[in-house]
C-alpha cells in the first residue's frame, strides 16, 4: 500500500519535470543571447570537453555523448538546483538525439548513409569493385598516381561534399590500399576534396545557402541590393584555404613528401604494409571493406560504373527537378521567370541546385542506385533476390556507427546553439581593429567558431551578417567587402576541417573505412599549415591594398616550396630501392 501511495506523488513530480523541460526546450531557441550572457566561457565546455575527451580516450561517442550531457546540464541549471538541472539535463539529451534523428534532413542524410553502404556492397559483392580496383591499378601504377586519381575524382564529384567522401573513399580503397597508401592520407585526400571544391562550384548544393547569405545580409544589413552570384564569383578568387588546401594535397601527392604524423602514417604503410594504426578502429567494419565477390562469377567494371553512375547522374538530375520543383511551388516570380525562358543556363542550374534538398535527392538517388544493383546481380545470376537483399542490409549494417556519430554530433551542435557559444565567441574577439586586419580576423573567427561547433553552415550563418554591415562601415570598397566575405566562406570551411565533431570529418573517415580520430589528427596538422599561408601570405597583402591577381599565384607558389622543402621524402631514394631489389 505504501509503494501504491507514494507513485503518484512520484509520477506526479516526473510528469511536472516533462513539463517543464518541454516548457524550456520551447523557450530555448530564444535563450541562446541569454545564455551566452549568463553563462560566459562555460558556453565553450560542451565542444572543449567533447573534442579533448575525444583524443584523450580515442573514443568518438563517449566523448560526443558527455559534451551533450554537460551542455544539456548547463542549460537546464537555473537557480543553482544541481540535482534538477543533472535530471532535466538528462531528459533534454533524449530529447535532442530525438529531434536530431526525426528532423527530415538530418533523417535524409543517415537514411543516404546507410543506402550508399547497401550501394557499395552489392558492387563489392558482383565483383564490381574488385574490378575497376583492378583496371584503376593498371593507371595507379605507384602510390603517387593512385594519391593523384583520387584527388581528380573528389574534384569531378564537385557537386555536394557528402557525395564527395561516400563515393570516392569506396572506389579508391582498394587500389591506393595495394599502392600501400595509408588510410589517414586516403581520408584527408577525400576530406580536402570535398568541402573546398563544393564550397567554390559554380553548381552544388552550397551555392543557394551562401547565396541567401549574402543576399540577405546587404539587404538586412545595410539596405542595398546585390547581385548575389556575381558577388559570390567575385569572392573565389579570395578564398584562399578553399584553393590552397586543394593545391597542398596534390603537392603532397606529386612529390610524396609529408610532414608531421602524416609522415609516420605514410613511412608505415610503404615500410609495413599497416595501412592503419595497431590500435585503430575504422569507421567501416569488415563487413564493408572485406566483402568479396561471389565465387565463380566473371568480374566486370560495368557492375560497378553502371551503379555508381546512377548514383552519381540520378543525384546530379535529382538536384535539378527537386529545385526545380522547388521553385516554380514558391513565390519568387523572378527565379520561376528564368527557369521557364531558360531553364538550362548555368544560372538557372545553379538555382534549382541551391534549392534541392541534398538529403533527400542523395538518398533517392542511393536507392535508385540499389535497385539497379540488385537487378543486374539477379539478371546476371550472381544472386537471388533474397540473397541481393541480405548483402544490401549487411552494408547498411556496417554504417550504423555512422549514424549514432553523426547523431551525437548533431545533437552537441543544437546544444551549443542553445547555449549561445558562438555568439560569445562573436562578442570578445570582434573588437575594433585596423582596416587591413579584419579579413583576418573573419577568416580565425570563423575558424574558432566551425571546430567548435562542427558545421560551417551554421557558422556561415552567424559570421555573414555581422561581416557585410562591419565591413562596409569599415570600407564600403566592393573588394573589400568582398575579401571579407570570402574569408567568412573559407574560414568556416577551415574550422570545419580541424574539428572531430564536424559531419563531413566523420563522413570522410567513414569513405576511407579510417580511424575517425587518427583522420583528424593527421589533417589538423595540414589544415593548420595552411590556414597558416592563408593568413599571411593570403589575407594581410590583400588587406593591405595588394591586387589578388597578384597574391594568389604567390601563395600557391609558396605552398608548393613548402611542401617540397620541408616535406621529408616518404618513399625511400632510387638508389636504395634499387640496391633492394638487387638484393
Amino acid at each position: 500500500m505504501k509503494r501504491k501511495k507514494l507513485l503518484i506523488p512520484v509520477l506526479s513530480l516526473l510528469f511536472l519535470l516533462l513539463i517543464s523541460t518541454v516548457a524550456f526546450a520551447a523557450d530555448s531557441k530564444d535563450m541562446s543571447g541569454v545564455n551566452s550572457i549568463r553563462l560566459g566561457f562555460w558556453t565553450l565546455l560542451p565542444p572543449i570537453i567533447a573534442i579533448v575527451l575525444a583524443f584523450i580516450t580515442k573514443n568518438v561517442v563517449i566523448s560526443l555523448s558527455l559534451g551533450v550531457l554537460v551542455g544539456c546540464f548547463l542549460i537546464n541549471l537555473n537557480g543553482g538546483n544541481v540535482f534538477q538541472a543533472l535530471f532535466l539535463g538528462f531528459l533534454d539529451f533524449v530529447c535532442r538525439i530525438h529531434t536530431s534523428l526525426a528532423d527530415p534532413w538530418n533523417a535524409g542524410i543517415i537514411l543516404q548513409c546507410l543506402a550508399i553502404g547497401g550501394v557499395i556492397a552489392l558492387v563489392a559483392k558482383m565483383g564490381g569493385a574488385k574490378a575497376i580496383a583492378e583496371s584503376l591499378a593498371k593507371k595507379a601504377k605507384s602510390p603517387v598516381s593512385a594519391q593523384v586519381i583520387t584527388w581528380i575524382l573528389g574534384i569531378l564529384v564537385f557537386f555536394d561534399d557528402y557525395a564527395n567522401s561516400l563515393i570516392v573513399g569506396p572506389i579508391m580503397r582498394p587500389v591506393t590500399d595495394k599502392m600501400k597508401v595509408s588510410r589517414e592520407k586516403l581520408s584527408f585526400i577525400i576530406d580536402a576534396t570535398a568541402a573546398p571544391i563544393a564550397g567554390i562550384a559554380l553548381i552544388s548544393t552550397w551555392v543557394g545557402y551562401e547565396l541567401s547569405l549574402i543576399k540577405d545580409s546587404f539587404a538586412n544589413g545595410i539596405g542595398e541590393q546585390v547581385d548575389a552570384f556575381g558577388f559570390f564569383i567575385s569572392t573565389i578568387p579570395y578564398r584562399f584555404y578553399n584553393i590552397l588546401i586543394l593545391l597542398f594535397t596534390l603537392f603532397t601527392a606529386i612529390f610524396l613528401k609529408e610532414f608531421g604524423p602524416m609522415y609516420k602514417a605514410e613511412r608505415r604503410a610503404r615500410t609495413t604494409g599497416k595501412l592503419l594504426d595497431d590500435n585503430a578502429k575504422p569507421m567501416v567494419s569488415d563487413e564493408a571493406t572485406d566483402l568479396e565477390p561471389k565465387e565463380g562469377i566473371k568480374i566486370s567494371v560495368w557492375n560497378a560504373i553502371i551503379p555508381i553512375g546512377v548514383l552519381i547522374i540520378g543525384a546530379f538530375l535529382g538536384f535539378y527537378y527537386n529545385g526545380y520543383t522547388t521553385i516554380m511551388s514558391g513565390e519568387d516570380e523572378v527565379l520561376k521567370s528564368m527557369l521557364s525562358n531558360s531553364p538550362l543556363s548555368i544560372k538557372s542550374v545553379q538555382s534549382t541546385f541551391g534549392n534541392a534538398d541534398a538529403s533527400v535527392v542523395l538518398f533517392q538517388a542511393a536507392l535508385l542506385a540499389s535497385i539497379v544493383a540488385m537487378g543486374m546481380g539477379i539478371f546476371k545470376k550472381i544472386f537471388t533476390l533474397s540473397e541481393a537483399i541480405d548483402t544490401w542490409i549487411n552494408g547498411m549494417k556496417s554504417l550504423i556507427i555512422t549514424g549514432v556519430i553523426l547523431l551525437l554530433a548533431w545533437s552537441l551542435s543544437s546544444v551549443i546553439k542553445d547555449l549561445g557559444t558562438a555568439k560569445y565567441l562573436v562578442s570578445i574577439l570582434s573588437d575594433k581593429m585596423p582596416q587591413f586586419i579584419l579579413p583576418s580576423v573573419i577568416f580565425i573567427l570563423g575558424s574558432i567558431i566551425s571546430f567548435a561547433t562542427g558545421t560551417s553552415y551554421g557558422t556561415m550563418g552567424i559570421l555573414m551578417p555581422l561581416t557585410i554591415p562591419l565591413a562596409h562601415s569599415i570600407n564600403a570598397d566592393s573588394s573589400y567587402m568582398i575579401m571579407s566575405a570570402g574569408a567568412v566562406l573559407t574560414g568556416a570551411i577551415f574550422g570545419d576541417h580541424c574539428s572531430p565533431i564536424s559531419d563531413t570529418t566523420i563522413l570522410s573517415s567513414m569513405g576511407s573505412a579510417c580511424d575517425h580520430l587518427d583522420h583528424t589528427r593527421t589533417q589538423m596538422w595540414y589544415s593548420l599549415v595552411v590556414a597558416g599561408f592563408t593568413i599571411f601570405f593570403g589575407y594581410i597583402p590583400v588587406g593591405l591594398g595588394a591586387p589578388v591577381y597578384i597574391v594568389l599565384p604567390i601563395s600557391i607558389i609558396l605552398v608548393g616550396l613548402f611542401v617540397y622543402f620541408v616535406g621529408k621524402p616518404v618513399e625511400d631514394n632510387e638508389e636504395s630501392s634499387s640496391e633492394a631489389k638487387a638484393s
